[in-house]
This record gives structure tokens, sequence and C-alpha cells, in this order.
């Protein structure tokens, strides 16, 4: 049975968005929960559709995947108590598998992505060497029609202005190995969200990230 992201969801992100606080949010826990089960019950979907192409994520559980609302202030400016969105991590640190699917979720910023997000420096260092040795490959997944399609490329933010210390300055995958995130992302609106095949028609976005994870998790595999 197909699911889809429901109006009440995203307007009860909206009404947080304007009354992000405490008793508000008390006020309205119901709303929330309902809000919550429609996102999970999505995930659900989600996992069953990306199952198809990729089984690994069949073993992940979709409560445990969507990421608590509950913000963690203690070293933040901005001491508002509530996310405003509904974010979900599938296969991203399960096992051996470092990359991953991720659906955001929020009302006219929503977005799906993938890949290696912040690596630990070990594991960065170790996403370079595989860059670094199997350009080519990296490459041509980079350059796929569907990928192309998707994405408008490996995401900069973060970037370092030089090659890294311990790799060839001249490398020909220099640029690449200055990255520190290998994540791309794919707007979608609140119609596609709240569309009755949301699920199927994400998973074929997924579907061309695959390659990526699969190139990025090689190394610890």
């Amino acid at each position: 049975m197909s699911v889809k992201i429901e109006s009440t969801t995203l307007n009860f992100l909206r009404n947080l968005t304007k009354n992000n606080n405490r008793e508000w949010f008390a006020e309205h826990k119901e709303k929330y929960i309902s809000a919550q089960e429609n996102v999970i019950s999505f995930v659900e979907n989600l996992i069953e559709n990306i199952g198809e192409f990729d089984g690994e994520i069949l073993k992940t559980d979709a409560k445990k995947s969507v990421f608590r609302i509950y913000r963690d202030v203690r070293f933040s400016q901005d001491k508002s108590p509530y996310k405003t969105n509904f974010g979900a991590g599938l296969g991203m640190g399960k096992g051996n598998k470092i990359s991953g699917y991720y659906l955001h979720i929020e009302p006219g910023k929503s977005f799906l992505a993938g890949g290696v997000y912040q690596p630990e420096p070990s594991v960065l260092k170790e996403i370079r060497k595989e860059i670094s040795m199997n350009g080519k490959d990296f490459l041509k997944i980079l350059e796929q029609k569907e990928f192309r399609h998707n994405f408008r490329g490996l995401s900069v933010e973060g970037k370092l202005k030089r090659v890294p210390t311990g790799f060839d300055k001249e490398d020909p995958m220099a640029e690449y190995l200055k990255l520190k995130n290998f994540i791309v992302n794919h707007p979608i609106s609140d119609e596609a969200l709240m569309n009755s095949d949301a699920a199927k028609n994400f998973a074929k976005i997924y579907q061309s990230i695959k390659p990526l994870n699969d190139f990025l998790s090689a190394p610890f595999i």
C-alpha cells in the first residue's frame, strides 16, 4: 500500500515554525504524534521501495531512522527547543556501510540526499585514497545520465582551499580530494511529498545515488 505525507503533517511543521516553544508544543502534542506516525509510515514504504535495488536497506528500522524533533541547544545561540522538520537517515553508519540515503521534510524546503556527510577524519582519508586511486571510476559515476539529471553535483560545503596533506597537489582528482563531505541533494516540492506515488518516485531518485554510495563504502567492506 502506498503512503504519502499528509497535508496535516506539513501544516503541523508550519505552525511549529511560528510557535517554537514548549507551551504550544505541549498543547498540540497529539498533532505532533499524528505527524510523526505519518512520517514513520512513509519511511517504511520508502524502505520497501529502496529495498528493490538495495537489499541492505530492508534491515533498517523506520522508527529508529527518524530523527528526534527535540533540538540539542547546549552549544547553540538559537535556543528554539524543536526542529521545524522531520528527517530520516537510511543506511548511514550501519555496519561497514558508511554511506546511505537521507530524507528531509520541511514545508517549501524538503529534499532527498545521499552519500557520506561529515565523516570522521580516518574515514575521510580512506575515501580520499579511494578517489585518488580510482578516479576514472568515480567520475564515471558522477557522469551517469540519471545521476546528472537528478543532481547538480557533489556539495562543496566546507571544501578545503588546498589539497589535504598526504596527497599530491597535482593529482588529477585534486578538486574532489578537497571535499570534506561527499553528498548530493535533490529538492522536492510539497506537492511531490503529498503525491500518492511519492515513495516510489523518490526511490527512483535514490537509485541513482546507489553507485556513489557503493563507491564510498567500498574501502570499509
